[in-house]
């Protein structure tokens, strides 16, 4: 049987500038010993070495104590249980089950570096490349607040609570510089790790129960009909505008978002029997099928390129510039179309939603489909009824009152 003692004791020769030694405690298994500092400083005169406690009646030493009684049980129920596994241990081997370095706990970072890995090797399987982008945003994001607010490069799942997630979002808006919206999306994404957590026994609660997301609504922007007008009749001899601006067209007259225009390959455009064509294809994002019957300016936009290299060896529909490089380009064509609004790629499908269809008299269900959205919902917070459609909508209500008995009767009144 191993040889096991406790022993609390001062170094003297550390003493503070008011005169205080540190608390010690000393652990000894056959033999060997090893220290742990207990971040207590004593009055030296007031330490009973003998008796291995702290002097009086009064309430310090009743507290310290108590708190030294509190390390020898512990410790004491640490060596029974060692004691009872029959297996031969060591100093270390106290110390560490006493410090709870001994327990394996699952990693915050190590969870989330493992949830991406699985989701990069699922990219174009179960999820778009954009979607394993955001998660790695969001681990790259968590990882710098792990090591700003708690000084570590990791920390225990088991400690994350409703505190660190408000924490984190204070820090994707204050040193992150994100708008209120990015910051919840960054957290929402967040929380699907700590989803896995819980389901794993990891985390004993889930920390979200108590959190509450709540974006902030916003006025998606879109091109009016003149404005749209303007960027087409717009005589543009640059190659690379050119083609920034017919792929920002195409767009505009049948909401494919950037990755899916960019993927858009001649085999998914169909011809019908009354020679109408249409695309039929599924989004990257969600991977939804849709259906988008082709208007006269789209296929013009597709005609043009026909012949194009990229094209004709079905590499594409049409030549597309990286996203980055379109949205760059996109704000030089605005200048030179007098447009004064923020032009990017997404913009187009807002302007399809908006200027081309629900304008026109397009049901925003049928809007919805073609836009492979699978909900109404999602439909609505692209589609902005401007106030010329609502207007018109009135004027043919006005009329079809004028024409019934009740509208009649109360204008005698």
């Amino acid at each position: 049987m191993n040889s096991f003692s406790i022993l609390f004791y001062l170094k003297d020769e550390r003493r503070d500038k008011n005169g205080k030694a540190g608390l010690y405690l000393r652990i000894t298994v056959d033999g060997r010993r090893t220290s742990i500092s207990l971040n207590r400083k004593i009055d030296p005169s007031k330490w009973d070495s003998r008796m291995n406690k702290l002097k009086g009646k009064d309430n310090e030493a009743e507290e310290l104590n108590k708190f030294m009684a509190t390390i020898r049980h512990k410790l004491n129920k640490i060596q029974h249980h060692l004691v009872e596994d029959g297996e031969p241990f060591t100093v270390h081997d106290v110390k560490e089950k006493y410090l709870g370095k001994d327990k394996k706990y699952k990693m915050l970072i190590q969870l989330f570096d493992e949830h991406n890995q699985q989701m990069e090797k699922l990219v174009g399987i179960e999820f778009a490349l954009g979607t394993w982008k955001r998660y790695f945003t969001t681990k790259s994001h968590v990882a710098e607040y792990v090591k700003s607010e708690y000084r570590r490069t990791d920390i225990p799942v088991k400690d994350i609570d409703l505190k660190f997630i408000k924490g984190f979002e204070y820090f994707l808006k204050v040193t992150k510089t994100c708008n209120h919206n990015s910051a919840l999306k960054y957290v929402n994404n967040f929380k699907k790790i700590v989803r896995i957590a819980v389901a794993n026994d990891w985390l004993a609660k889930d920390p979200f129960y108590n959190y509450k997301v709540q974006f902030k609504t916003v006025e998606r922007e879109f091109l009016s009909k003149e404005e749209l007008q303007r960027l087409i009749d717009k005589e543009i001899e640059s190659e690379r505008l050119g083609i920034v601006r017919d792929m920002f067209v195409l767009c505009c007259f049948t909401g494919l978002a950037y990755v899916d225009v960019q993927s858009l390959k001649p085999e998914e455009i169909y011809q019908n029997e009354d020679g109408s064509f249409y695309i039929k294809s599924k989004r990257t994002k969600t991977d939804t099928g849709f259906t988008i019957p082709l208007l006269p300016t789209a296929i013009a936009v597709i005609e043009k390129y026909k012949n194009h290299p990229k094209v004709v060896n079905k590499d594409c529909a049409i030549p597309v510039l990286s996203n980055q490089k379109s949205n760059a380009y996109l704000k030089e064509i605005a200048d030179r179309c007098d447009i004064k609004k923020n032009l990017t790629t997404h913009l187009a499908r807002h302007t399809f939603a908006t200027t081309v269809t629900l304008t026109n008299g397009v049901p925003i269900e049928t809007v919805g489909k073609m836009l492979g959205h699978k909900n109404l919902r999602t439909t609505q917070h692209y589609a902005k009824i401007i106030d010329s459609k609502v207007e018109e909508d009135m004027a043919i209500l006005k009329d079809k009152l004028a024409n019934q008995h009740i509208a009649k009767a109360f204008e005698k009144q």
